[in-house]
């Protein structure tokens, strides 16, 4: 077989071949380009040039013919049974082997160069290997140590064209080997007084995000070599700016300056104008909550990104419920008829597929757009997430102005590990933070900081002077601390509650847990139309709950009395305001944020938060909240009602909670996760309680593979269940339940989230005794909820609240 006759790729539509050597190639410059990012442009093309070498091999080339008609059973002697093989012919080591054996006879410097690069190579289907297994093996030096016979290394090369060798030897030189050195040298910075936990989780992180160019060159030029029509619906950079920015200065402009809030928002946004013109780095947005932080960041965004010639802005919120009403607010002001690309995507779980084009389809799979909004879970997960999927999009975190609403929500088990990837991205890759909130977390001054990682803030990294002043002008909300040593009785809530109703017009009562919800809902019916009464909790799916928001919101509009019952979904950045609201007990950060519901727009001369705290209340399971509690009482002791909102008792506050909470900063892990007790931070740093790990050895000796299946950002082993909410839910379930057909399956499935509840494992046995819930087909593990279960008023539950109408299955 002719060299050039060797195929990577054949084309369904009209068996088109794509050469190796066409591929690699191709790979290779898109490669090249995306590592430029973080100054590595010859490692990318290297990547490129090797990751598929293995494709060389005759063994791959039967493969793929007969997985494409092009051998027939009948009559080739060669034919092997395709599905038989998928994922079983190693086309991955051959390239890493070769990268290995080039430079590992320069030393150990040379080992730690070919290791980072066949690490690359070798996991690049699969998701980043271990280089140290959980039992202390070297997983590293097991695949670099395959049988030839297997990799196919020395046929590859005898096989390979001579523009692909020519190459890589005119790549991997001495002068390769020494600016690569360097480039280690530089993320390690020895003059740095750092811990070795933070050096070496920035060495295994530079690694991630070669990973994450490899991973997207590939998926793109095998994504573009199968559907032709992709290359018209990639971004073509550089973005220019200064088309959003005119959009958003002249909405802006057009923004009613009706009273002194109004005069305050302005002068925090014009404030955020004039520091985008900055240098680079990390800074903060300290604004009280209804203070136009959305605008004002976007702005600052904008400005800062035309200035230093950056990519993307990526917007990251804490909860998926509210990423649509902001990313709605900013495509409103961006985007025009006749655009030639969307300046916005949104990327979360419950993107609809009758709003995903195909165009936002191919940007999603790697975040190649101008405006990415995206929720923290999602962030996480490309950062630290296993698998391909998450990592491909990585890259695009670089040359980026990144802005974290609420950074409070942040996981505190995350702290130390996002702590150190986002000074990688700072310090490296030209990237921004901002951190958006009304009460600041103290993540510039953790307890284990120095040793385990933590923010280095930009000088003068507070966007807005005065902010003492600027928390004065929006003083619309008085702390009232009605917390009683004995605690409160559900009767006296009542009172309470329908008395606030009836004196103000309107009520939000915003508690710590599902079942104080529905009780505290049952004890107001008695007293309360019932037209004027709301429960809100993740019990109800996305498109109940989003119901609701809309009708309280036009029923405050029209000054009809509303009184709201709700968990604490309602607090981050939802647009609602209230004449009065009741806080069940929790942390001050969560306290305060209840006050940005009550009095928002400043229709009152000042409005009250009441902090009441229930006889009976079971949150020993819930950590955050009891630690929270915990430390607001503490403040109480210490400070006056009127100075609770204060920046500077806020920080007091977290420098109480944070200190609280240093140990699980570094993401506890337990023995069944990684072989014993130890942290995600240590796997994917300097592994010190691996048996296998060998101190101060120049090598990576991370457990990527193992940290990226222990990683979960939100640690909450949830079951999600199918709800028949309204027509729509009844509709959805009808379509899974009947006849299976993958595209209206998969069609329907991407709706279903929206008509979604996700229940804890205690609440799902009880759903499975009552037999509530049935899988949608015999076999499957999509289940559906019974109709009866599921209250117009409270969302799912483990007794019967309704008749059955339909048998839906």
């Amino acid at each position: 077989m002719e060299s050039n006759n060797f195929i990577a790729h054949r084309r369904k539509c009209d068996n088109k071949d794509q050469t190796v050597q066409e591929h690699l190639i191709e790979v290779s410059l898109i490669c090249r380009r995306l590592a430029e990012k973080v100054v590595a442009p010859d490692a990318g093309e290297l990547l490129g040039l090797l990751h598929d070498f293995g494709k060389y091999s005759r063994q791959f080339q039967v493969y793929l013919q007969s997985a494409t008609g092009m051998l027939n059973p009948d009559v080739d002697d060669e034919y092997m049974d395709a599905n038989a093989f998928k994922g079983k012919i190693d086309h991955s080591t051959a390239g890493a082997q070769w990268i290995w054996q080039r430079f590992k006879r320069y030393g150990v410097q040379g080992k730690l160069v070919g290791q980072i690069l066949a690490v690359c190579l070798a996991s690049h289907h699969g998701g980043l290997i271990d280089c140290l297994k959980p039992d202390g093996e070297n997983g590293f030096s097991n695949r670099i140590n395959k049988d030839q016979r297997k990799t196919h290394l020395q046929e590859c090369l005898e096989n390979a064209d001579d523009a692909v060798l020519s190459k890589l030897n005119d790549l991997a030189t001495d002068k390769f080997f020494r600016k690569f050195w360097n480039k280690l040298v530089l993320l390690v910075a020895p003059e740095k007084n750092e811990s070795e936990t933070i050096k070496q989780f920035r060495l295994g992180f530079f690694l991630r995000f070669l990973f994450s160019c490899l991973i997207d060159a590939d998926r793109i030029d095998s994504a573009d070599f199968e559907n032709l029509g992709n290359v018209r619906f990639r971004s073509k950079l550089p973005v220019d700016w200064q088309i959003a920015i005119d959009s958003m200065e002249a909405k802006l402009a057009s923004f009613p300056v009706r009273n002194e809030i109004d005069t305050a928002r302005r002068e925090i946004s014009d404030q955020c104008k004039k520091k985008a013109e900055s240098s680079q780095g990390i800074y903060t947005l300290t604004v009280p909550t209804g203070g136009g932080k959305t605008f004002a960041s976007m702005r600052y965004a904008l400005h800062h990104a035309k200035k230093h010639k950056l990519d993307h802005i990526i917007y990251i919120i804490p909860y998926t419920s509210i990423i649509e009403q902001n990313a709605g607010e900013i495509r409103k002001v961006l985007e025009r008829d006749g655009d030639e690309f969307p300046w916005v995507l949104e990327h979360h779980s419950n993107l609809e597929p009758e709003a995903q084009t195909w165009h936002s389809k191919l940007v999603m799979e790697n975040w190649d757009a101008p405006i990415i909004f995206t929720t923290m879970v999602q962030f996480l997960e490309v950062l630290f997430g296993g698998g391909t999927r998450g990592a491909r999009r990585m890259h695009n975190i670089a040359n980026s102005v990144l802005i974290f609403d609420e950074i409070q929500s942040l996981p505190v088990n995350c702290v130390h590990l996002f702590c150190n990837a986002i000074q990688f991205f700072v310090d490296h890759a030209r990237s921004t933070m901002l951190l958006c909130t009304a009460t600041q977390p103290l993540l510039d001054d953790l307890k284990f900081g120095e040793d385990k990682g933590q923010l280095t803030l930009s000088e003068d990294h507070e966007l807005v002077d005065d902010m003492t002043n600027i928390f004065e002008q929006f003083k619309r909300v008085e702390i009232k601390n009605l917390v009683s040593q004995k605690g409160w009785t559900e009767q006296a809530l009542g009172e309470l509650t329908v008395t606030q109703l009836k004196e103000k017009g309107n009520c939000l009562v915003i508690v710590n847990t599902k079942k104080w919800a529905r009780k505290l809902y049952d004890i107001c019916l008695n007293s309360v139309d019932e037209d004027s009464l709301f429960h809100l909790s993740t019990s109800l799916c996305p498109a109940h709950r989003k119901k609701i928001f809309n009708v309280v919101r036009q029923r405050l509009e029209d000054k009809l009395p509303v009184l709201c019952i709700s968990t604490q979904l309602i607090e981050a950045g939802v647009d609602v305001d209230f004449n009065s609201v009741i806080r069940f007990l929790a942390g001050l950060d969560s306290i305060a944020q209840a006050a940005g519901r009550c009095n928002r727009n400043g229709n009152l001369n000042m409005a009250q938060v009441y902090v009441v705290n229930p006889q009976d209340e079971a949150i020993d399971m819930l950590h955050d909240i009891k630690e929270g509690r915990e430390k607001a009482l503490r403040i109480f002791s210490e400070k006056d009602e009127t100075e609770l909102l204060d920046p500077e008792v806020m920080s007091l506050y977290f420098s109480y909670y944070f200190y609280e909470r240093a140990n699980i900063m570094a993401y506890p892990l337990t023995e069944k996760q990684a072989g014993r007790k130890d942290t995600l931070l240590s796997l994917l740093s300097n592994n010190g309680r691996n048996i296998g790990m060998e101190k101060n050895a120049i090598k990576l000796q991370q457990s990527f593979k193992t940290a990226g299946k222990a990683f979960k950002s939100i640690d909450s082993p949830t079951q999600a269940v199918i709800v028949p909410y309204g027509d729509k839910g009844k509709e959805i379930i009808a379509g899974l339940c009947a006849d299976f057909e993958p595209a209206k399956a998969f069609q329907l499935l991407k709706e279903a989230q929206k008509y979604s509840v996700n229940v804890f494992p205690n609440v799902w046995r009880q759903l499975i005794e009552a037999e509530a819930v049935r899988p949608v087909q015999e076999g499957e593990e999509i289940y559906y909820l019974d109709e009866r279960y599921y209250s117009k008023n409270f969302g799912l539950s483990t007794e019967i609240v309704g008749e059955m109408d339909i048998n839906i299955g």
